[in-house]
């Protein structure tokens, strides 16, 4: 007997249909759960409460009809709160945007509504998906429900603590630079980057057009790919929208990994400063494990970090301040501070150096598409170089080193999926990283989904201590 917030989407699906189940009797469960715990966690900025009702009775309704939406039908979900929901207040995390209500859905908000999911809320960020953790906002940054001093990562910071706290199994993020995978590994989540364009981000407030992806932050592989397939989609909207067959994410989960060849880039987070040793020991693990699954496991070399690292944040900083050029000439106080001091920076770019980030992007995708992915079905890496630190270890301004190698995947587009590898000897997350080729969603969560079955490490919930003085 599973508590409710435990049953994976599949098994609450299959007790939905059943009867044995109702969807207002989860999402009351949600909601007190989210009454009793989220306090001191801080995933939440707001909770649709109504809203939430309301869907489920209709759900109930149409299940009990025979209606048959999807898989997510009568599932609790929630977002990160930079994608627009009609009627519903949408605020980047910011004091620019604290009023504003949307007047249309985003796109990954209608295909859930679409798909008769169930909307609980809107969820933590930091502010318009970039400067965090901050003190300085309208909401206090989310907290990690495996330790509440510590960082959650970010930007999709309440979408991960979320899933990790147990208050519910799906929410959505963006990722730009490692969004969603980031918090994903420092809560202990599943989180997954599709394809660039697999997911429409129309309706999402931008901060990189061209670096720019959504996707699900949940507890299992299996939740990801069910989550996935519901949002996934072309959208004619969306000039960066993919015209790509969708297919069934979940078909192949069970057929492990024998005969999958999986690169190994390891000096990319080996020689990389500031490694944790205990990183190093997971993913050589993870390595093994493959091995004696069936897999391949060749160690490679890729580009140097640092030259994904620039490339992609050159791009970024530079468009994100195209997009919040005349908000931080004219209300420049109304950012948080390590907001202003990453987008500013955009200031000091020419148009030479964009020029050059582009030109590196493409040379960067064709040695990992044409090189080593041509040869190989996966490749294995870290997400982090440790597990989370502290939030007072974070300096009164923005630290320049970046703990996490997500990077490479956004500058070329291949998913990434990101599951925990194991725990720190201080009961911290570690999280792994496993990129496909371009529109091979299905091959990474086939190998995701063996890998966790051998790690054996979902059983393992935090204990949320006291809230912190602070």
């Amino acid at each position: 007997m599973k508590p409710l917030h435990e049953l994976s989407i599949a098994e609450a699906g299959s007790r939905l249909r059943s009867g044995q189940l109702s969807a207002t009797a989860l999402v009351e469960h949600a909601l007190a759960r989210i009454a009793s715990i989220d306090e001191p966690v801080h995933a939440f900025v707001l909770v649709t409460r109504e809203r939430a009702l309301e869907d489920a009775h209709r759900a109930d309704l149409e299940l009990r009809a025979g209606v048959d939406r999807g898989p997510l039908h009568g599932i609790p979900y929630a977002l990160k709160d930079i994608f627009d929901t009609a009627g519903i207040r949408t605020t980047c995390h910011s004091k620019l945007r604290v009023d504003h209500v949307p007047t249309q859905d985003a796109f990954v908000e209608a295909k859930l509504r679409a798909g008769g999911a169930v909307l609980l809320g809107k969820l933590a960020t930091h502010e318009f998906a970039l400067g965090g953790p901050s003190f300085d906002l309208p909401f206090p940054p989310a907290r990690n429900p495996w330790n509440l001093e510590h960082f959650t990562g970010g930007s999709s910071s309440g979408s991960a603590a979320a899933v990790a706290a147990g208050l519910l199994r799906v929410t959505l993020g963006s990722d730009t630079s490692g969004s969603i995978r980031g918090p994903a590994c420092f809560c202990g989540a599943v989180g997954f980057k599709p394809t660039y364009g697999r997911v429409s981000r129309r309706g999402t407030f931008p901060l990189s057009f061209a670096l720019d992806h959504c996707g699900p932050l949940t507890w299992s592989v299996e939740d990801a790919a069910l989550a996935l397939g519901v949002i996934a989609g072309h959208d004619p909207l969306d000039p960066g929208s993919a015209d790509e067959p969708v297919p069934d994410y979940t078909a192949r989960l069970k057929e492990g990994v024998h005969g999958l060849r999986v690169a190994y880039p390891r000096h990319h987070f080996a020689e990389a400063e500031g490694t944790s040793p205990e990183v190093i020991t997971a993913l050589d693990a993870a390595a093994r494990t493959l091995t004696r699954l069936g897999a391949s496991v060749e160690e490679v070399r890729l580009p140097d970090f640092r030259l994904f690292s620039a490339c992609g944040r050159v791009i970024m900083i530079a468009e994100g301040h195209a997009i919040h050029e005349r908000d931080l000439r004219e209300r420049p106080h109304d950012f948080a501070r390590y907001t202003y001091q990453r987008l500013i920076l955009g200031a000091t770019l020419s148009a030479a150096d964009l020029t050059q980030a582009f030109r590196l992007r493409r040379e960067l995708t064709v040695t990992l598409n044409q090189g080593v992915m041509k040869h190989h079905d996966l490749l294995l890496t870290a997400t982090g170089v440790g597990p989370a630190p502290r939030l007072d270890e974070f300096p009164p301004d923005w630290p320049l080193k970046m703990p996490m190698q997500t990077i490479p995947y956004n500058v070329t587009g291949n998913p990434a999926l990101t599951m925990p590898s194991g725990f720190s000897s201080t009961g911290l997350p570690l999280g792994l990283q496993l990129v496909g080729r371009v529109f091979d969603e299905t091959t990474v969560l086939r190998a995701g989904a063996a890998l966790e079955a051998a790690l054996g490490v979902r059983d393992r919930r935090p204990l949320l201590a006291a809230p912190p003085s602070r």
